[in-house]
């Protein structure tokens, strides 16, 4: 593959792509029923932002959001955090999708391991849903009571959740791979009535029995009332409580009309779980009617998103791209769901689906990318792809050759999009425009409606240099709260303790005076692996409760030009050897009670861990020295417990870098 540089021009759109686009059309609607005019995405961007108020409810009346009452105003105010959205209106995201239902036309396309492609209709899916819901109310499930999955992404979830936002109750997932105390500490925050469970999953031609973690769940879920177990494995179930469950075909025989539930632009849809450095995972509660609007501007507007398209996106239950790949059934058209791995039974196996099933937006993570280049996958090679519109990437930053590979060997005529955003809003930040040109290793622009910047460490705005991502504005999609977090403490602390009233998130990013970026990964200590985060506490806990591990510190890189790369650092008890069988003990333990995605690349044994004066592990300037950060500009050694251990972290570092230049 020929070298290419930063910036360099992979692909421009065509007059007629630009006419055709999503944000051209909203343009032209603007221009003829608002009178406004706006030149071209740029000036729509800076008008998004500047008039906030006007711009959101433009998208609520070209979007046709169904309300049942009518608001007040868009904005409350725009003081963050604790803004209000469409005050006064009622409306329900189950009847947005359904709204779309064209009887026998399919809506659903799904692949797994186990069988080959099949199809949902509309009718097939508004029947499914009406049984579920009809059920739950059946059994006592009222607006605002939570339901969770443990399930994959099949067809059945997207019922479950379907049926629940259609009655106003909660949802909240998580995949069957995550390890059951992840599980636990999740789901025992918000204290469900009803669990939807499967009895296994296969993943790279390798079946995983999980009735034994149901049953675990129902235990330690005192506020479960209900259990439905869909059989995907066949699995023998009756170590399960008999009283408290019963088979989702027994649900699916009970008949039922599907009744859409009127609740408040602001009443909870889901509750997505992210985590900080401490503590137990974030609880991230979203709005109904913020994730309509947002969805539907992303998906309509930016992307152009139609019901003509057929829309995949490569993810399990437990990343926030699953809940956008939901979403695009907001529009009207199909969505592919695929459950297994991405490299079994063949690495180009996504690829040969989208080419069966007629994929239009293409959508994965830049780790994904990344594997195809390095097995010399080259898919232009077996399919043409004639239906192929768009790849969307996210996740981490997207390499230069990441980019390169896209238009040497899966299509040269492609738009290509690199987004970055968050579970925290379940959307983007910055991301691609179908209008404007590709370019090498940057992200094209800014999402409309959000007024993206980068501060340094003393809150200016910066330009063509690395800074902190923060957000000047509410978007509608911002979390209402986090679940059971009394005074907002947990919340304002997450995103506004370090520049009060907006939003920081967390990564560095650099933005040039065009809108382009790029971001250079995680500022705080987040595990982020291919687009799901978890704390380290999470790590930390299952390391440390192996009895010879008396410390430990763990530093997820996401350097650009670089693969994500994990390292585990331990203190190990007295007179005791990091040998092979220690060092499989502590990924098995991480892979069983966390999950096999966050199992480190390296162990290393240290003496000691680096900590504060009061005794917090110091994750943020340990990962900026192994990124090549100076140590005397990210570290005060006046600030440490154990100044005398740092040498050890910074000689790792440099035999690191020598190694791998």
């Amino acid at each position: 593959m020929e070298a290419v540089s930063k910036g360099q021009l992979l692909w421009q759109p065509s007059e007629r792509e630009i006419e055709k686009a999503g944000v051209t059309k909203f343009l032209h609607w603007i221009r003829n029923e608002k009178k406004l005019e706006l030149n071209d995405v740029h000036h729509l961007w800076k008008w998004s932002v500047d008039e906030l108020e006007l711009f959101w409810g433009y998208v609520w009346e070209y979007c046709q959001i169904i309300s049942y009452t009518p608001n007040s105003h868009v904005l409350q105010s725009r003081k963050m955090p604790g803004t209000r959205w469409f005050e006064g209106s009622s409306l329900n995201y189950a009847e947005h999708v359904f709204r779309n239902d064209r009887g026998d036309e399919t809506a659903l396309i799904f692949r797994s391991e186990m069988e080959d492609i099949k199809e949902i209709s509309w009718k097939e899916l508004r029947g499914k849903t009406a049984s579920l819901a009809g059920y739950l109310k059946e059994i006592g499930v009222k607006k605002g009571d939570r339901i969770v999955g443990y399930m994959p992404n099949i067809p059945e979830t997207i019922i479950a959740f379907l049926a629940c936002a259609s009655i106003g109750a909660v949802w909240s997932c998580c995949s069957p791979d995550f390890g059951m105390e992840s599980v636990v500490e999740r789901f025992k925050q918000i204290e469900p009535n009803v669990l939807i469970a499967v009895d296994g999953y296969v993943y790279n031609g390798k079946t995983s029995d999980r009735v034994d973690q149901v049953a675990h769940l129902q235990n330690a879920l005192p506020t479960l009332k209900r259990t439905v177990l869909f059989k995907s494995i066949n699995s023998d179930y009756k170590r399960l409580n008999p009283q408290k469950t019963i088979d989702w075909q027994e649900v699916m025989k009970r008949k039922s009309e599907l009744v859409f539930e009127p609740v408040p632009f602001n009443h909870p849809l889901w509750i997505l779980f992210s985590s900080g450095t401490t503590g137990l995972p974030k609880p991230i509660v979203h709005s109904q009617g913020g994730i309509v609007l947002e969805h539907l501007k992303v998906l309509v507007i930016e992307e152009g998103v139609t019901n003509e398209d057929v829309f995949f996106w490569f993810t399990t239950t437990g990343w926030m791209m699953w809940n956008l790949l939901v979403g695009a059934l907001l529009t009207g058209g199909k969505i592919v769901l695929y459950d297994g791995s991405p490299m079994y039974p063949k690495p180009d196996v996504l690829w040969e689906l989208a080419e069966k099933t007629k994929v239009s937006f293409f959508g994965t993570s830049a780790a994904f990318i990344q594997a195809s280049l390095k097995l010399g996958i080259k898919p232009k090679e077996k399919y043409t792809f004639p239906h192929l519109k768009a790849i969307c990437s996210t996740g981490s930053p997207l390499s230069i050759d990441g980019f390169k590979w896209v238009y040497n060997e899966v299509k040269q005529d492609v738009w290509l999009a690199s987004v970055s955003g968050g579970t925290d809003v379940c959307t983007a930040f910055i991301g691609g425009s179908p209008v404007l040109p590709v370019r090498a290793g940057e992200i094209q622009t800014k999402a409309l409606g959000v007024n993206a910047q980068a501060f340094n460490d003393d809150g200016k705005l910066v330009l063509n240099e690395v800074g902190e991502l923060v957000i000047l504005n509410p978007m509608p999609s911002m979390p209402i709260y986090f679940w059971n977090d009394e005074g907002d403490k947990r919340y304002k602390e997450s995103y506004f303790s370090t520049f009060p009233g907006i939003w920081r998130h967390g990564d560095w990013i650099q933005f040039d005076d065009k809108g382009r970026s790029i971001i250079f990964g995680r500022s705080d200590s987040t595990i982020n692996k291919q687009g799901v985060r978890i704390g380290t506490s999470e790590i930390y806990r299952a390391v440390e409760s192996i009895e010879i591990v008396s410390d430990s510190l763990v530093v997820d890189l996401e350097a650009l030009e670089e693969d994500s790369y994990m390292a585990l650092f331990v203190v190990l008890k007295q007179d005791q050897l990091l040998e092979d069988g220690l060092i499989s003990h502590i990924k098995d333990v991480i892979r069983q009670q966390v999950s096999p995605r966050f199992v480190p690349n390296e162990i290393i044994a240290v003496e000691q861990v680096p900590r504060t004066l009061t005794g917090k592990k110091m994750e943020v300037p340990i990962k900026r020295i192994l990124l090549g950060h100076q140590p005397e500009k990210v570290i005060n050694v006046g600030s440490m417990a154990n100044p005398e251990i740092l040498k050890t972290y910074i000689e790792f570092a440099h035999k690191r870098r020598a190694i791998n230049h």
